[in-house]
């Protein structure tokens, strides 16, 4: 009973190896298809060749183990649970079993052949699908990302605006400061030097009849009392020139605030006039243009300090 088990097995080995074969199959493979698969039917060894087609060793010799022969580690698993009752009913079916003609052979090798179209039609949509699932999480990943940068370029960007808006109200309450310094500095010239002329002028009738005396004996008048206004022109560090008018009042502080917010922002400089020569100090600043003798005109030199 054993041998006709030995021999119905070899049969079936033979048939699956050789439809393999007859479909294209390289024989080492064909046979690793079988062995790997214990011989189960040609479907299964069908599967096995598609799932490992792509193993480096997929052409090499198929060496069975030790002791062993083609199937016959399955048959070794299997024998220690058959029954006397299977092992009877496959002996008469494999009795009962007639060799097939050569067109049902053919018919088997096309159902085959159709079945593995199938499995591998299956499984390249498969493979599209995963692919396709693939690139939508490459996508995905990759506007996750972008989103990432954008959101930090708008965070700098954003940080950035701020700090020169932050910038440029500073630079504007600072001018504004120096402009209401200048205006209180000309209202408070113009208060104290336009009460003095003025108590000068009431106190003047007592001494109307000299001023009638011969021109001769009169000196010039001073300049400060003749002129109200005082065109200054201002020779800047590159070679350029700015030129404005002042009031003869004024303190050469503002010269300095003008040069500074139209010529020279954010330099330290000196002012000089190069004949005569004289440079101009911190004290000076406060002094009157008048008084300093830069009326009705006068040209200052700016230098480094």
């Amino acid at each position: 009973m054993s041998c006709r088990r030995d021999h119905n097995s070899t049969m079936a080995e033979s048939t699956t190896l050789d439809s393999l074969l007859e479909m294209g199959f390289d024989r080492n493979r064909a046979e690793k298809a079988v062995a790997h698969t214990g011989n189960q039917g040609i479907e299964r060894a069908m599967d096995w060749l598609m799932e490992h087609e792509n193993d480096p060793d997929i052409n090499e010799p198929y060496v069975p183990p030790a002791g062993n022969t083609l199937g016959t580690t399955e048959e070794q698993s299997q024998s220690p649970t058959e029954t006397p009752e299977s092992t009877e009913v496959a002996e008469q079916m494999g009795d009962a079993k007639s060799p097939m003609t050569e067109e049902e052979r053919m018919e088997q090798v096309k159902r085959l052949e159709e079945l593995m179209k199938a499995r591998q039609e299956e499984r390249r949509e498969r493979e599209r699908k995963e692919e396709i699932e693939r690139e939508k999480q490459r996508r995905k990943q990759g506007q996750e990302l972008l989103q990432v940068k954008q959101k930090l370029q708008d965070d700098e960007m954003k940080k950035l605006a701020d700090q020169r808006r932050k910038e440029k109200m500073e630079d504007k309450l600072a001018k504004q400061r120096v402009k209401e310094k200048i205006a209180r500095d000309r209202e408070e010239r113009a208060r104290k030097f336009g009460g003095g002329s003025a108590s000068t002028g009431l106190s003047s009738p007592p001494s109307e009849a000299p001023l009638q005396s011969p021109p001769e004996d009169q000196g010039p008048p001073p300049a400060k009392k003749d002129y109200d206004d005082c065109r200054i022109q201002v020779r800047l560090l590159d070679g350029s020139t700015l030129s404005t008018v002042f009031k003869a009042h004024e303190p050469l502080a503002a010269v300095r605030v003008y040069i500074q917010m139209n010529g020279e922002n954010g330099q330290d400089f000196n002012l000089i006039t190069p004949y005569p020569r004289r440079v101009y100090t911190d004290l000076d600043m406060e002094k009157p243009l008048c008084e300093l003798g830069l009326v009705p005109s006068a040209v200052l030199v700016v230098t480094k300090k």
